[in-house]
């Protein structure tokens, strides 16, 4: 009979492909996995990985396992959360996934009202802008910036964010002007087709791209420090004094934002609670969000 303890170990170095991701992933150390996956192998009379100069890969048997190991893991998380689903407490901890902006930027502050007001509640944060798979129970919620949330998880939409192009006061001149505007370059995240998509509709599609920087916080820095333009959340650029928006100032790129949950998870109490907190605190925020809050442009 499998042993899921044995399993998860096995599920963690088949994805991750990596001894060390595997143990980081799993709290664990690296010679413990090793030894695990090992006596996984003899117990099941297979060889479940070819060991790879790139990393574990699995054998044919091995893809076999996995299929095996994920209804495992179904069959097990679903198991929790309609244990979890039950909790009518508001005690526990919350696992929250949001894009790093929104926590610094915007709802770090009523994250910890909610914690102060809920002694009982704790939370784990993890940052990222990848949409955590709350199915596989990596977060119980998320909150995301989309214009088409996953389907399959259930929430409302609880604003709107607003982007515009944002400069450093200190490339404009004593009249207000861009002396030099041909020197100016757009910092993208990407150099890919979407972002070359939203050039084509700013209000500057003959600027180039000078720096590709794929982390916000990032932007906004060489933004301040002069390295070019860039297409800020509003909520980001509009309070910080060192910048403006390029004139016209016109709003850009609007996306929805979401708090999400899994189904079985919407009736735990300390979830929903904090669901319906989070939505209205940002209801505080929604000139920010959704650019009626301007810099002088």
């Amino acid at each position: 009979m499998l042993n899921w303890d044995d399993s998860r170990i096995f599920l963690a170095v088949a994805r991750l492909g990596s001894l060390q991701k595997a143990a980081k992933a799993l709290g664990i150390n690296r010679t413990t996995v090793l030894r695990r996956v090992t006596a996984f192998e003899e117990s099941l009379g297979a060889r479940l990985f070819e060991r790879q100069p790139e990393g574990y890969l699995a054998t044919a048997a091995g893809e076999e396992m996995l299929l095996a190991a994920e209804k495992m893991e179904q069959v097990i998380i679903a198991a929790e959360r309609k244990i979890s689903g039950s909790d009518n407490e508001l005690s526990g901890r919350i696992r929250l996934t949001m894009p790093a902006p929104i926590a610094t930027h915007l709802l770090l502050p009523d994250i910890a009202q909610f914690a102060q007001m809920h002694e009982g509640i704790t939370f784990d944060l993890l940052t990222s802008n990848a949409m955590a798979d709350l199915k596989r129970s990596e977060a119980d919620v998320a909150i995301r910036m989309s214009n088409n949330p996953p389907t399959d998880l259930v929430g409302r939409s609880i604003g709107v964010v607003a982007h515009a192009a944002f400069v450093s006061k200190v490339l404009v001149s004593d009249n207000g002007t861009f002396e030099h505007l041909e020197r100016l370059s757009w910092i993208t995240w990407s150099e890919g087709q979407s972002s070359k998509h939203w050039i084509e509709k700013s209000d500057y599609p003959e600027l180039g791209v000078g720096s590709v920087i794929n982390d916000p916080q990032v932007s906004l820095e060489a933004v301040r420090a002069g390295l070019g333009m860039a297409m800020l959340p509003c909520f980001m650029g509009d309070p910080d004094p060192d910048l403006m928006r390029m004139p016209p100032g016109n709003l850009h790129l609007k996306t929805d934002l979401w708090v999400l949950t899994h189904a079985d998870l919407r009736k735990t109490a300390r979830i929903s609670h904090f669901m319906r907190f989070i939505a209205n605190a940002v209801k505080k925020h929604h000139k920010l969000l959704e650019g009626r809050s301007p810099a002088q442009c």
